[in-house]
């Protein structure tokens, strides 16, 4: 049983949380724009992906700093959340963009022909 009762965080801490949070929430809003704003397919896919890893990477480090200075030894285990996250998106992506080359080409909509 753990017999951790939390405090108040340090006003610095409280801070630095609050501001990777927000800026967390914020790279992945901006990134969902992209989905609204840009006109094509080829266009929109960057720009989510990249607000949802800057996203999480702000988050991360926002839970880091939260519960390592609430239990006074470095919390890492967050890390684990954003290094899947790195690695899972450009791999969707790769196969979102290829899906959709895929479907261009059948119907015919001016790309170029795949290499053999």
């Amino acid at each position: 049983m753990n017999d951790f009762i939390a405090g108040p965080l340090p006003l610095w801490a409280e801070i630095l949380t609050a501001v990777f949070a927000v800026a967390g929430a914020a790279f992945a809003a901006i990134g969902s724009f992209g989905l609204v704003r840009l006109p094509t397919f080829f266009r929109r896919i960057h720009a989510p992906t990249l607000g949802a890893t800057l996203g999480t990477w702000c988050i991360t480090l926002a839970t880091s700093v939260y519960f390592s200075v609430q239990g006074a030894h470095l919390f890492l285990h967050a890390a684990l959340v954003a290094f899947f996250v790195a690695l899972s998106a450009p791999v969707t992506t790769i196969f979102l963009m290829r899906a959709a080359l895929f479907r261009e080409r059948q119907k015919d909509g001016g790309l170029p022909p795949e290499h053999p």
